[in-house]
Parts: structure tokens; sequence; C-alpha cells
């Protein structure tokens, strides 16, 4: 039976933050045509949403996503059509929007990928990460095999992918590739908390930030300062010395906020 898109991946939005979240919890949100074909659009389609500056990805039930659907694979093989890695890829790392993962279960090869493409990674104690690629003979075709030696470095990357063996979230936030740990019924809020307060920054600054982090990791180090020295000039212009006294008070009543919490 055709799965409906509105039924496999779920989005609401709330104060400027859309919480998208996959919805197959039978399959540990497995990754089927139909749902990689959801997400391909709904990122495309938040990309031009005005009402959204920050995402939340997340899974249903005790999965974030178990990796692309073996079942339907082993009917139709790997060239079964549908959406390619590149328009997923590049639909949901294109979106120009921070996006929070909040990793509430299994994150499995492809839906460890998934995971990767995100900007900050939010676990509940629950959350487990493995990358099969090579007991399943496929080579990742969804960065994982750049992005994760990235985060936690090269010999630990070789370990998880070499053996196939899982990550615990504990673990996890060891090495770098989680932010944080929180308790599983506290996650969603969690992350809402924080992508509200990423909402409260300014707009074209916070864009030009998020883009300058991620030129530096595709650059060498001389390549991104010499960006950013770009970058910011050409923002100066920008800043009078009217906003910059109001934003100065503005962070400086947060500040007052956050030391009393």
């Amino acid at each position: 039976m055709q799965e409906s898109h509105s039924n496999i991946l779920l989005c609401t939005t709330q104060d400027h933050v859309t919480t998208v979240s996959l919805n197959r919890p039978q399959q540990l949100n497995a990754l089927s045509n139909a749902l990689r074909a959801a997400i391909t659009e709904t990122f495309l389609r938040l990309r031009e949403d005005d009402d959204t500056w920050v995402i939340i990805l997340t899974g249903v039930g005790r999965g974030f996503s178990a990796g692309l659907d073996l079942k339907e694979l082993g009917q139709a093989g790997l060239r079964s059509g549908g959406v390619s890695s590149a328009d997923l890829q590049s639909a949901v790392t294109g979106v120009g929007k921070p996006i929070i993962a909040a990793i509430n279960g299994f994150a499995i090869t492809g839906g460890f990928e998934l995971a990767l493409m995100c900007d900050i990674l939010i676990a509940s104690p629950e959350a487990r990460f493995a990358d099969t690629h090579v007991r399943m003979g496929v080579v990742p075709g969804w960065g994982l095999s750049q992005r994760l030696a990235h985060l936690i470095g090269v010999s630990r990357a070789k370990e998880l992918s070499f053996s196939g063996n899982y990550l615990d979230a504990e673990t996890a936030e060891r090495w770098g590739l989680v932010n944080r740990v929180v308790p599983a019924d506290e996650l969603l809020n969690h992350c809402q908390k924080l992508a509200l307060d990423i909402c409260s920054a300014d707009p074209l600054t916070l864009q030009t930030v998020h883009q300058l982090i991620d030129y530096g990791s595709q650059h060498t180090l001389a390549e991104g300062l010499a960006e950013e020295q770009k970058r910011s000039l050409a923002h100066t212009g920008d800043v009078s010395a009217n906003k910059l006294e109001a934003r100065r008070l503005s962070v400086q009543a947060r500040g007052r906020l956050q030391q009393r919490d």
C-alpha cells in the first residue's frame, strides 16, 4: 500500500520553530522511498518558509531512524528509483536554517547519516548509533564517511564504521558526537528551548555565522579565516551605533536573567 506523506512525516510550527517528526514507529522510522521523498519535499518547502527560523528533526517511537528500509530494498534493490541520495542531502543541508536533531532512539546507518546532516545533536539516554555500511556491502552516500570523522576524529570514526558496533548515548556525548544527553521526557522541551534561544539572535548575523562555520568545516583554516574577514567587513556597514547600543542592552539583560536561572 502506498504511504501518505502526511502520515509518515509530521510537521508542526510554533514560535518560529518547526518540528519535523519521522512517523513510521513500527519500522523504527526506516527511510522508505515515500519517507525520503517526504523529507526532501518538506525541507525544500521549509527553505522558503518565512515562519520557520529553526528546525527540530526527530523520530516518533523508539527510533530516530533505522536507516534505509531494508525490506523495501530487498524487494526492489538499491537502484529502485525514488528520491536520489543527492536530492535528499541537498534539501536537508541546504535548508539554510539551523537544524537541531533530537535523537530519541536508534540512529542507524542512513539514519545516522541523516542525524549528521543536522547542525546540533541532542540525545536521550535511549539513543544508539551504528554504521553498518560495511556489513551491508554498501558504500555511504549521504556523507557519513566524511562528517563523522570531522566530529569525533578519524580513529574513532574508523572504529565505528569498520566494526559496525553500537555506540551508546553516554559515549557519544563523551566523544563529542552529541552536545548533551537529557532525559527522554525532557528531550523535545530541551530542544525547543534551545531553538527559541537561537530564534532570539539577529537573523542576518545568525545566517552569516551559520554559513561561515559550515564553510570552515569544508576548507582550510587559512581559507576560513579569509572568508570570515571578507564577510565581517561586508557586514560592518549594516550595523549602526544605535543598533549596537540596543543589542548591547538586550545582551546584558539576557545575561542577567541566565545568571539568575
